[in-house]
Parts: structure tokens; C-alpha cells; sequence
């Protein structure tokens, strides 16, 4: 019954990690497309307006 349960655990730990690894490895390729439209463009960035102010900034990687 041990046994079971440790291959449980196993399993589902491996399942978890699995799951970070393709959420992180579609924010980089969403990041890499971003910045390759941008090159092809010639943009320096995604303006996006400020709800408060009401003006308009360059949007930061942090912010997303």
C-alpha cells in the first residue's frame, strides 16, 4: 500500500512540474513572438493608457 501511495506522490509531483514547465515555456515563446513583431515593425514598444490619468505610456515587461 506504501508503494502505491509513493508512486502516487511520484506521479503527481512529475505531473505538477510538467505542467510549469509548458506554462513557462509558452510565456517565453509569447514573449519571443512579441518582441520579433516588434523588430519587424520597428516598434519600441506597446503603448497602453493609464485608466487614472488618462495618458499614455510605453508598457513595461513587468506589468503583464
Amino acid at each position: 500500500m506504501a508503494q502505491i501511495i509513493f508512486l502516487a506522490i511520484l506521479v503527481l509531483g512529475g505531473w505538477m512540474i510538467y505542467r510549469k514547465f509548458v506554462g513557462e515555456a509558452e510565456k517565453l515563446s509569447a514573449r519571443s513572438k512579441k518582441a520579433e513583431r516588434e523588430r519587424e515593425t520597428g516598434a519600441m514598444g506597446t503603448l497602453e493608457k493609464d485608466p487614472v490619468t488618462g495618458e499614455y505610456r510605453v508598457k513595461r515587461e513587468e506589468e503583464e
